[in-house]
Formats: C-alpha cells, sequence, structure tokens
C-alpha cells in the first residue's frame, strides 16, 4: 500500500540528498525497505547498520511499517569533538 511520508536528512545524508527535507511516496514494507529505495535513489553511503531511525520524534525499529503521513528521520552516527 502506498504511502506518502515526510522524512528528515540529518548530516552526510542530507549533503547526498541535497535537500535537508522532502515528502516522498513509497510503498516499502518497513522502514528498512524504505530507506534501502532512498539510498539507491540518493546514493547514501552508510548502511542501515550505522543509522537510528525515529518517526514522529521518537526511535523506532527498522522493521517497523511505513504509514501514511507519518514523519521519518535517518539519524546518522556523530562525532563529537
Amino acid at each position: 500500500m502506498m504511502a506518502r511520508v515526510t522524512v528528515l536528512y540529518f548530516a552526510s545524508l542530507r549533503d547526498a540528498a541535497g535537500v535537508a527535507s522532502e515528502s516522498v511516496q513509497s510503498d516499502a514494507g518497513s522502514l528498512r525497505g524504505f530507506y534501502a529505495e532512498l539510498r539507491e535513489r540518493h546514493g547514501f553511503a552508510l548502511p542501515v547498520e550505522r543509522l537510528r531511525v525515529a518517526v514522529g520524534g521518537a526511535f523506532a525499529s527498522w522493521d517497523d511499517a511505513l504509514r501514511e503521513g507519518s514523519e521519518i528521520a535517518f539519524i546518522p552516527p556523530v562525532s563529537g569533538g
């Protein structure tokens, strides 16, 4: 089932996508599958194992279903300084 969601990008993902956020329509069954679609589209270097995912401001599981209207954030590792 198609779902339209808002995606927020941070750090290297934002640089690769060229935008801080975008509205995307997808029929991916899970957040993991959705990231795979976006990784192919934007050429993200980071594998899913290096990221955290949040939906609606709360950390989520990669196996959670993609839901219509969600705000999804992919959060890469942050280096301290």
